[in-house]
């Protein structure tokens, strides 16, 4: 068997990781399995860490297997775009575990190793993976979705609180994001968004939020693009607009099931090629990470990355 390489976020809900890598750890060490763990010490160096590895196996196939939440996978994902040989996995072990309901992972770590185990033998599927293009050219990949507006500021708002680590360490990370959006939706100033889909340009008033999604699930749970799917070519994008700040809240609530897309000021489309524009800077993320603000002068879908999961084979 190939020599496993892990990227373990030891930082990941509450800490709660480092336990949940030692019970993996003693797994892979009781099956004789060939590892190499690195841990991330700050922002950043999870990318870092896949470039070392890349060089120490230069020109060889290479599986790294995540070991942390969406924020982790998304720095990974971003060093592993360079490099044609490196097959990613991933074991959910942060407090949202998006990309793990997105693309058919077990949610259980113990669960997802031997998954992940069972996998190594077959091919992995190349996903659809979302490019952004700043107005500084700089690019930034997307795994689950990127997002423009309150999404973003809330998504800023969670990544730099305290009270995640304490909604964490008594097992409610989940209503982190629900506390953050009480709290901004009543001073959040909307604004109008100009989006170029597939090169037709629409307007949007008053809009909270535009979220382009390569997979249904966001927020820890939240079905924000039912209908979106890693392996169709497409991104999928929801506007939420003309809408009232009480009603925001009762349309919030349904996000948990897919049920808003069936109000009229929810509306969707599906594009290969996405402009985002605005009067004034509005805040954007990606894989909830903070990427700066509009304009983006291109999102883009790209049949790209190799991922070891239980959708292999999907096409």
């Amino acid at each position: 068997m190939k020599k496993l390489y892990f990227i373990i976020n030891p930082q990941a809900k509450n800490g709660r990781c480092q336990k949940v890598w030692r019970k993996l750890e003693k797994i892979l060490n009781e099956q004789n399995i060939l590892f190499e763990a690195f841990f991330t010490a700050y922002h950043g160096h999870g990318k870092e860490i896949v470039h070392l590895i890349s060089e120490k196996e230069a020109g060889k196939k290479i599986v790294i297997a995540v070991v942390g939440g969406d924020g982790t996978m998304h720095e990974v994902v971003n060093g592993a775009v360079a490099n044609k040989h490196i097959q990613l996995a991933y074991i959910p072990g942060g407090s949202g575990n998006d990309f793990s309901r997105g693309y058919g992972i077990p949610r259980n770590p113990v669960a997802a190793l031997y998954h992940l185990l069972r996998q190594l033998e077959e091919e992995a599927s190349l996903i659809d993976l979302g490019k952004i293009t700043n107005k500084d050219e700089e690019c930034i990949y997307f795994v689950n979705n990127m997002g423009v507006g309150l999404d973003a500021h809330i998504a800023r708002k969670v990544n730099l609180s305290k009270i995640k680590k304490l909604l964490n360490r008594i097992t409610l990370g989940k209503l982190v994001y629900v506390y953050f959006l009480l709290k901004s939706v009543f001073t959040y100033q909307r604004s109008s968004i100009e989006l170029i889909i597939d090169g037709k340009r629409l307007t949007f008033d008053s809009t909270w939020f535009v979220t382009v999604s390569n997979q249904p699930f966001y927020g820890g749970g939240m079905k924000i693009s039912p209908n979106a799917s890693p392996f169709d070519g497409q991104l999928n994008i929801t506007i939420v607009h003309n809408l009232s700040r009480w009603k925001l809240l009762f349309v919030f609530i349904t996000v948990f099931w897919g049920g808003h897309v069936a109000f009229k000021e929810v509306e969707t489309f599906t594009g290969s090629e996405i402009r985002i524009s605005s009067p004034g800077m509005i805040q954007a993320h990606a894989d909830g990470e903070d990427i700066g603000c509009t304009p983006l002068t291109s999102i883009t879908c790209r049949k790209f990355l190799p991922i070891l999961s239980k959708a292999s084979g999907q096409e």
